[in-house]
């Protein structure tokens, strides 16, 4: 089961990757509206037009909840057999949602776990 300490771990190292990543794209794209945070465990991307995504951690849940403006909100556990974030209603995880999503709102292919090492014990 994951514990607090690894639950903190594991989020925070996925959403600082996302995060990240999200600027890397910001830069080479030019969007108008196109603007990525992240504070205190809260990151909010804005992709101009296409709206708003709000990723937060959900400690006493060990769960990182997403509200995307296209699929509405999910809440993602830790599989640790894929070691994934992972949203059983839709059959899908935290990373596929946002890149299908995010591919097509910028018109290019998103991989916002490429090069995404994590630091397992």
């Amino acid at each position: 089961t994951l514990n607090t300490d690894r639950y903190h771990r594991l989020s925070d190292e996925i959403l600082e990757h996302i995060v990240a990543k999200l600027e890397e794209i910001g830069d080479e794209i030019d969007m108008k509206g196109f603007d990525v945070e992240y504070s205190q465990g809260v990151m909010t991307l804005s992709v101009g037009e296409h709206g708003t995504y709000v990723i937060n951690k959900q400690p006493p849940n060990h769960q990182i909840w997403l509200s995307s403006p296209v699929s509405g909100p999910q809440r993602f556990d830790y599989d640790e057999q894929h070691k994934k974030w992972f949203y059983a209603r839709y059959n899908q995880t935290l990373d596929e949602v946002l890149n299908n999503e995010l591919s097509k709102a910028l018109g290019k292919k998103v991989d916002l776990l490429e090069h995404f090492d994590p630091q397992e014990e």
